[in-house]
């Protein structure tokens, strides 16, 4: 092991950093509150953690250019989930089992065990015989310097999984046991693999936590799992399992036996960019999930990663979600509360009427704002309602709440010149009396959550600064808005 030579290529790579960040940081597509990486390539949310009084980040990173490659761990910490310190990088391949140029260090998560800040992440190398996945792990006493564990790799692929589809390793702490689950795939379906430990580096396999019938791909990649009340969660993004890129399901979890039995299974984001979600809990006890804002080529709505690598740059991450449960399991992913600390130039409607002739919405600049609405379902007699949002230059994403066919639409096909498709859900709007609307925006993105937060979109919009236009209107028939509120949202510096 060297780990002169991780410190060399963490060093090479904070150069590269240093030289390109203030570029970049100078690009039009740059978003004012999420977050994203100073410069390079960004992919999936690893070791999201609170440790010493504050908030780390963890994350797949290329810092050499706009595009996915070699992967690094990029890190950073926050005191309120807004403004993030950049720290130097926390991983870079340097070992047998994770240096290779299409592989490397890939995703993990993080654990405190008596005053230590461990990392438990994935190698991925290849020596010929084709790629191969290893769980590792590195540590460190400050939370900033980390060292790889000689006895890497930990756990290896076990009998029956392919050893490219064995990865992502989500770790947490029950009773005096340490557990981690592993996503995988077996005889071509998708599984999440429970793995214990009593010290963090010598696990012994346990069981197939849940595995898919064929319904959930061949596949899963980056799981976690994790109480809720008196149930358990276990969350996925599938691969080869359609149009769903990331999943949650509700059930019981037998600690003896090793297996989860889920009741309820569910779409986390019907958007085109939700991806790798990962959870971890705040100092109050809120279980929150951040996730990337992306996808991957394999996706049958995937496009590409979009326009952003122009500028030296390509990832970020959706806002961070509270998980909460509804007394029927159903999970409700709703913004963390920090980002309310953004709001400015409070504006506010009560009952107002909507009718075919477009209205204009109290949107601040029209790139980075908050819209929240009630919809009086009573007295709505409309077909549909729709929000023309980010408009301009002949452009305009489009949110469509059909009442008569029970569908919410994003449609960002117009929407920049680069993006497209419709993502779409099911509405339920049987004995409802209100419908709730809340719609996040940013200079590269929007994100809808609708139905109390069960069913939402997060899709990436590459608007250019002149779309801020935004408006609303209805069809065949009359909408009524019992309540409407919007802010405009500060930029975080």
């Amino acid at each position: 092991m060297s780990q002169k030579l991780m410190q060399e290529r963490i060093l090479h790579a904070q150069t590269e950093i240093d030289r390109t960040k203030e570029a970049v940081g100078r690009g039009i597509m740059r978003q004012r509150y999420h977050f994203m990486p100073q410069t390079g390539w960004m992919n999936d949310p690893n070791g999201l953690i609170y440790f010493r009084g504050a908030y780390h980040y963890f994350f797949q990173f290329n810092p050499y250019c706009g595009f996915w490659d070699s992967m690094h761990w990029g890190h950073a910490v926050s005191k309120d989930l807004l403004h993030w310190e950049y720290m130097p990088l926390a991983l870079a391949p340097s070992e047998s089992y994770d240096a290779h140029q299409r592989g490397g260090c890939f995703s993990g998560s993080a654990i405190e065990h008596n005053g230590r800040l461990y990392l438990i992440y994935t190698g991925c190398a290849n020596h010929g015989r084709g790629f191969e996945q290893t769980q590792c792990v590195a540590w460190s006493d400050d939370g900033i310097h980390f060292e790889k564990y000689a006895g890497n790799p930990v756990i290896t692929a076990p009998e029956g999984v392919s050893p490219d589809c064995f990865r992502d390793p989500k770790v947490w702490k029950q009773g005096d046991q340490f557990y981690l689950v592993c996503g995988a795939g077996r005889h071509g379906r998708g599984c999440a693999l429970l793995y214990r430990s009593e010290d963090l580096l010598h696990w012994t396999f346990c069981s197939i936590l849940a595995e898919s019938r064929g319904e959930w791909g061949y596949m899963w990649e980056c799981p976690d799992f994790f109480p809720v009340g008196d149930q358990y969660v276990l969350t996925t993004s599938p691969m080869g399992a359609g149009d769903h890129t990331s999943i949650y399901m509700v059930g019981d979890f037998d600690q003896q036996t090793g297996r989860f039995f889920p009741q309820v299974c569910q779409e986390m984001d019907w958007g085109f960019d939700y991806y790798a979600p990962q959870s971890f809990l705040a100092p109050d006890g809120r279980r929150l999930v951040v996730s990337w804002a992306n996808g991957w080529e394999w996706m049958p709505l995937w496009k590409d990663w979009g326009p952003t690598y122009q500028e030296g740059w390509c990832g970020f991450f959706n806002v961070p979600r509270e998980v909460r449960m509804t007394e029927d399991h159903q999970l409700q992913f709703v913004p963390a509360a920090e980002l309310q600390a953004l709001r400015r130039d409070h504006t506010r409607w009560e009952r107002a009427t909507v009718t075919g002739e477009p209205v204009a919405l109290p949107v601040g600049d029209g790139i980075s704002f908050e819209l929240k609405l009630l919809l009086d379902m009573a007295e709505t007699d409309a077909e549909a309602v729709e929000l023309h949002l980010r408009c301009g230059e002949g452009r305009e994403t489009v949110c469509t709440v059909d009442l008569h066919g029970g569908e919410l639409r994003v449609d960002r096909s117009n929407s920049d010149g680069w993006s497209v498709g419709v993502s779409r859900s099911g509405l339920r709007l049987s004995g409802r009396t209100v419908l709730d609307l809340h719609i996040l925006s940013d200079q590269s993105s929007l994100e809808l959550f609708a139905d109390q937060y069960r069913n939402n979109h997060s899709n990436n919009i590459y608007a250019t600064p002149r779309q801020t236009g935004a408006w609303i209107c209805a069809r065949g028939g009359r909408a009524v808005l019992r309540q409407l509120e919007s802010w405009q949202l500060d930029t975080v510096q």
